[in-house]
């Protein structure tokens, strides 16, 4: 058995002491490597082929996580800016989460106001460029403090 995976929101004021590891440079979007003779919405890297993007973005230390609207905002910021359609954005108040179900996968969050952290588990397929949805999200919530698993 391998090691067994990390958890979210280390070294928060929650007692947790590993520290996680920081967003790096962000990659081109090369949106030539989809092969558009197929109708699966699958990557085709040379002989690599993947169903999309999955990352774990956690916004630390931001303001607003509260706020419906600024959510929602959010939400649309990284649906625009990473070129994909929203069809809808599904959110539940009493345990605070949300959804936005896009045309090429999801975004959800899950997140905690009272000590200004969020997680947002985002998956995109096809030609999605994924990467400015952090940019969106630390703007979103007023932080430079965002990390990317």
């Amino acid at each position: 058995m391998g090691p067994l995976p990390t958890g979210l929101g280390i070294g928060l004021e929650t007692g947790a002491q590993e520290k996680d590891t920081a967003r790096g440079l962000a990659p081109a979007c090369d949106r030539n490597i989809l092969d558009t003779s197929h109708d699966d919405h699958f990557i085709r890297d040379g002989l690599t082929v993947y169903a999309g993007t999955h990352f774990i973005s956690e916004v630390v230390n931001g303001t607003g996580l509260d706020d419906e609207a600024r959510i929602a905002q959010a939400f649309r910021g990284c649906a625009d800016t990473c070129g994909v359609k929203l069809l809808h954005i599904h959110k539940h108040k009493f345990s605070p989460q949300g959804v936005a179900v896009l045309a090429e996968s999801s975004i959800s969050m899950h997140k905690w106001p009272e000590i200004g952290y969020g997680a947002f588990d985002v998956f995109m397929c096809g030609d999605a460029c994924f990467w400015p949805a952090v940019d969106v999200l630390a703007a979103a919530f007023e932080t430079g403090d965002v990390h990317v698993r």
